[in-house]
């Protein structure tokens, strides 16, 4: 039954696909859990993949340029611990690579995960794109560093404790550039069509139901209340003041901010 859903699921998208604009690309950091307690496997398994949530589609991912966790107030580079996976989608035939790690919890505290990946060259935009990603693990009670800046190019930090939701709550995040507020930034959302626990697709009535679209305020803070137990996507996009050369000529880069946050249903 469940192979029957995702194979009519991903047989709409498709179908919805073909009269669409380009779907929106979304970098992603997803662990296998968002709160450790004591009694749980402290070895937390992560996955690092590029690809379209709603429509469950997943892009080829070369090895990205920097991955680290950020804890206690310090940096971990965790690059060369990455390793090449494969994989695919209900709608795909190929397999496509994306990367893992499993990284040993020791101590209390929030656990920040980053990502820089390589650029990923978009024939259909003729620009380049690189997403700038983060998820924030909590471990063993410790409730310190959700709300750390990183520095990166661009970033959302979150306003909003980012674990520990319920459906319905409300996420609040702030958008950086450099290090600034951007004033009025465009924030897409989706929600990953295939998280953990929740076997049921999502089957979207119309194309505006694949991402939903918020503006942020003067300030750069956003909201935005999760109608679904799983883990959803934020993402603000801006277009660097730097370019990349593609075949001989000086291309566009899309830069986005992006931060995951999972919600679970009351019981």
């Amino acid at each position: 039954m469940l192979k029957a859903t995702l194979k009519t699921a991903a047989t709409l998208f498709a179908l919805m696909a073909l009269a669409a604009p380009a779907a929106a690309h979304f970098g992603a950091i997803i662990p296998d859990q968002a709160i450790l307690s004591q009694d749980d496997n402290l070895s937390l398994n992560v996955e690092v993949k590029f690809l379209h949530p709603m429509e469950m589609h997943y892009m080829e991912m070369e090895k990205p340029r920097a991955f680290g966790v950020f804890h206690d107030g310090e940096k971990t580079d965790l690059l060369e611990s990455l390793v090449a996976a494969k994989g695919k989608s209900a709608d795909q035939e190929e397999e496509f690579t994306f990367w893992k790690i499993a990284y040993p919890i020791k101590r209390p505290g929030d656990y920040t995960f980053f990502v820089e990946p390589s650029p990923y060259w978009e024939p259909a935009e003729d620009l380049f794109i690189i997403h700038y990603t983060k998820v924030c693990v909590h471990a063993l009670g410790l409730e310190e560093g959700w709300d750390e800046p990183l520095g990166l190019e661009t970033e959302i930090v979150p306003l909003t404790r980012p674990y520990g939701l319920w459906t319905g709550n409300l996420f609040s995040g702030r958008v950086l550039l450099k290090g600034r507020p951007v004033p009025f930034a465009e924030v897409e959302v989706e929600y990953l069509n295939e998280s953990p626990g929740n076997p049921a697709v999502v089957i979207p009535p119309a194309d505006p139901f694949i991402t939903q679209v918020i503006k942020a305020d003067a300030d750069g803070v956003f909201h935005y209340a999760m109608p679904r137990a799983g883990w959803w996507g934020f993402s603000a996009l801006s277009e660097a003041d730097w370019t990349l050369e593609h075949e001989g000529e000086a291309k566009p880069v899309e830069i986005g901010a992006v931060f995951w946050v999972q919600t679970r249903d009351m019981r």
